[in-house]
């Protein structure tokens, strides 16, 4: 029997993928089917090399296809486009895609530790990153990335950023002397900041993953409406105490028009070498129970684990020292879904590029 293109669309048109609650078909994520007698081949463009269910899909699809009578041999060739927010309008980063705000109401909740794996991640995954740490009070990303070219001065004065683990990186630390403070107001602050969105030679990026400075200050300020920042994902501890601000962060993004992606809680519990249980040293339930409050969904739970800290400290984040250490797979987790919800902003009503809510309470 002789095996058609359409028959090839059918069999996959029952296939959603599970993020985007939509069909493979549908969402134009089969392409060029090419058939051989009873060979048939065709990419599966997802919408991100980070997709978390990418094999789960390929499988699903040569299943389908597998079972066409006179189908006798079924190949699909994973790819991924990147889908962004519209770059008309912006001021600054024209060539990126997607800038993410990694952010927390307060200091101390390893956000910047979050930001630099899941910005790794990203990148192990395929993808064009690049990281700003905005943080010009308290730059800690060059101490945690293992540094391969610092970064230079273009003759025509464009700053091109450090290289590090596959990413394109930037922070006021390259530029202040161990040791040495960043004492300036904050207008001063903020206009570093601006140099490091108007005046860093990024490239083609899938994603800018923004390090926020902790708290809702001038800076904060500065990178939303600068920026055009394309979501937002709130950093908390479990304890009751981090919620006060994490509230406060929230409300920043909601009054600054950000979307948000959703909570991640870190220092989530330790495992214990001897007894193999969890233990919440830090109580328990606050990210669950903060994401639930602002209608967001809790994008994951980082377990405490010495190797998170010792691996930055010495500037290979767990995600490429341990890549199999649970919190290692839980910041790939948590990439993976930053990715996935972010390829939903860019939906539309017919299939292709809808934006959906993500505001308080919603």
């Amino acid at each position: 029997m002789k095996v058609t293109e359409q028959a090839v669309i059918e069999a996959l048109r029952p296939i959603q993928d599970p993020d985007l609650r939509r069909s493979i078909v549908d969402l134009a994520f089969v392409q060029n089917i090419v058939i051989a007698g009873g060979r048939v081949a065709f990419d599966l463009v997802l919408t991100t090399p980070a997709c978390p269910v990418r094999e789960q899909l390929q499988a699903a699809c040569e299943r389908a296809v597998a079972a066409l009578p006179g189908v006798k041999e079924v190949a699909v060739a994973l790819k991924a486009e990147t889908r962004g927010a519209p770059l008309a309008g912006r001021k600054v980063l024209e060539t990126v895609r997607n800038i993410v705000a990694i952010a927390s109401g307060k200091g101390g909740v390893a956000k910047s530790t979050t930001a630099v794996n899941v910005a790794v991640a990203l990148a192990q995954s395929g993808a064009r990153v690049g990281l700003l740490d905005a943080d010009i009070y308290g730059p800690s990303v060059p101490m945690m990335l293992e540094v391969e070219e610092e970064p230079k001065m273009s003759a025509d004065g464009v700053i091109r950023p450090a290289l590090a683990l596959g990413l394109k990186v930037m922070s006021i630390g390259f530029f202040i002397p161990p040791g040495r403070a960043a004492i300036l107001r904050g207008p001063m602050a903020s206009g570093y900041v601006t140099q490091f969105l108007s005046n860093v030679e990024w490239g083609e990026l899938d994603y800018l993953i923004v390090d926020y400075p902790p708290g809702t200050g001038d800076i904060q300020l500065t990178l939303s409406q600068q920026a055009a920042v394309t979501a937002a994902v709130i950093c908390t501890t479990p304890q009751d105490i981090s919620l006060i601000d994490v509230r406060k962060a929230i409300a920043m993004f909601e009054t600054t028009k950000v979307p948000r992606l959703g909570v991640v809680e870190t220092m989530s519990y330790f495992v214990c070498d001897g007894c193999g249980k969890q233990h919440a040293l830090l109580g328990e339930g606050g990210g669950q129970r903060i994401a639930a409050e602002a209608g967001l969904p809790l994008l994951g739970q980082i377990p405490i684990d010495p190797r998170v800290v010792s691996g930055g400290d010495r500037g290979r984040p767990i995600v490429v020292e341990w890549p199999d250490a649970p919190a290692a797979e839980a910041y790939r987790s948590v990439a993976g879904a930053i990715a996935a919800r972010l390829s939903t902003l860019h939906l539309d009503q017919d299939g292709a590029l809808e934006s959906f809510s993500l505001g308080w309470n919603a």
